[in-house]
């Protein structure tokens, strides 16, 4: 390296650690002067970079210590790798290598992608990609492709002989103000590898996942079998009860063992390696599954698939006779189920309402089934065979109905002077006194 330039270098360093120099300074103080330098722009001599990473500011002070604050500390040291590439300048190859162990599980394409968006490197950055392993190599930082193993030696036949079903943390995007969690809900088609429906959420839940799962029941029909784990956003009565409507079996892994579920796991850490990175900027939800959409429909179904030597939506479409419909009154299968005894003034309580039941079911224990966000319509089912919906009572009395302890009716005064009237059953309404 030419001389001067080695001295303007020197010079750089020392204007970039000189308010770091004072040993008096706080832990607090010292981390302040650290944001400060890292978020700001520099013009570097020799680099086409503009930013500086916390471990080169570090590097730089150290050495400049134990040299006994001598500036010459400070120039470019002698390569170490003589004979490798020197295409990438000494503060740009210690901030990807940063960026690497930042994001250990991130290909190659999506670190770079990144080292973009951070103004890490340029736009004209050329460096090869055997450059850039020798560097990762070099401080012990090598990019490993590993990809979950399909645990257990199996395929299914056809389309929508199986589906397997998970969930993984999603990026934090603000929401109202906060910066909040999502959550990644994805199903994959066991033997094509097609993604029948993934989205992000702000819930690990099971209204989420029925979601999902409803998506994907409408798109791509119904599969024979359904494979999960044994998280809560699985293992709920409202879930086997949809799928055992719709004919399909529930199957769940072990506590603790996931085999069998290897080909959503290798889906997921194709996410976390080449989409995860293109979602850091996402303003809200609706961008990052428009964004997660747009990368399925566009890069994952149409690229051949490494463990099928296919692509997943071509071999999901070669057999398409194999496949089953879905009932066109889908959603009415994702109805909440509710076992509830007819007591013996026809009445049926209900998540803190009141409703009338037929009087043929007095005293039968009956399946109620309704929607979380229309709780009042609710359809109630004796044997398999339907009753019709029950009658709500007028809201305004049911907010003064309670139970008694001998589970009868009473009806709050509405006014508070007034004592409290007994409900006999029958009809609250349609003419008589309460």
């Amino acid at each position: 390296m030419d001389k001067e330039l080695a001295e303007r270098i020197a010079l750089f360093r020392f204007g970039v650690i000189a308010p770091l120099v004072d040993r008096r300074l706080s832990r607090g103080e010292q981390e302040q002067i650290l944001e400060e330098i890292t978020q700001g722009t520099w013009q570097i001599p020799g680099s086409t970079r503009t930013t500086i990473g916390r471990s080169t500011i570090l590097k730089w002070l150290t050495a400049y210590r134990k040299s006994g604050e001598n500036i010459e500390a400070l120039k470019p040291q002698r390569r170490s790798d003589i004979g490798n590439t020197r295409s990438i300048d000494e503060e740009t190859g210690l901030a990807l290598v940063e960026l690497k162990r930042e994001h250990p599980e991130y290909s190659l394409e999506a670190l770079l992608t990144i080292a973009r968006q951070r103004r890490i490197i340029t736009a004209d950055f050329t460096a090869s990609r055997q450059s850039i392993y020798r560097l990762f190599a070099r401080h012990g930082v090598n990019i490993v492709n590993k990809t979950p193993v399909d645990r257990r030696k199996f395929e299914a036949e056809l389309p929508n002989d199986l589906w397997q079903a998970d969930a993984m943390y999603g990026p934090k995007i603000p929401t109202d103000g906060v910066m909040r969690r999502t959550y990644l809900f994805a199903i994959i088609d066991d033997h094509s590898r097609l993604i029948t429906h993934a989205q992000f959420y702000h819930s690990e839940n099971i209204d989420s996942f029925s979601d999902c799962l409803q998506q994907a029941l409408a798109k791509r029909g119904l599969p024979r079998k359904l494979y999960t784990d044994n998280g809560s956003s699985f293992r709920t009565h409202q879930l086997r009860y949809t799928c055992a409507r719709l004919g399909i079996a529930l199957l769940h892994s072990r506590a603790g063992v996931p085999e069998g579920r290897g080909k959503i796991e290798r889906f997921f850490g194709t996410v976390r390696s080449q989409l995860m990175p293109l979602l850091e900027d996402a303003r809200d939800i609706h961008e990052l599954n428009a964004r997660l959409r747009h990368w399925i429909d566009t890069v994952y179904h149409v690229r051949k698939h490494s463990s099928i030597a296919a692509k997943p939506l071509e071999r999901y479409l070669a057999h398409l006779h194999a496949l089953r419909a879905a009932p066109h009154d889908l959603q009415e299968y994702f109805r909440v189920p509710a076992n509830r005894k007819v007591d013996k003034d026809r009445t049926i309580s209900l998540n803190g309402r009141i409703f009338e039941a037929p009087s043929g079911l007095i005293g039968r224990t009956v399946t109620l089934l309704y929607h979380k966000k229309d709780p009042l319509t609710v359809e109630v089912f004796l044997d398999e065979r339907s009753w019709g919906f029950l009658t709500p009572l007028d809201p305004q009395v049911n907010g003064r109905v309670r139970r008694t302890a001998n589970r009868d009716i009473e009806l709050d005064a509405p006014d508070q002077g007034d004592e409290q009237s007994n409900y006999s059953g029958g009809s609250l309404f349609g003419g008589g006194r309460l």
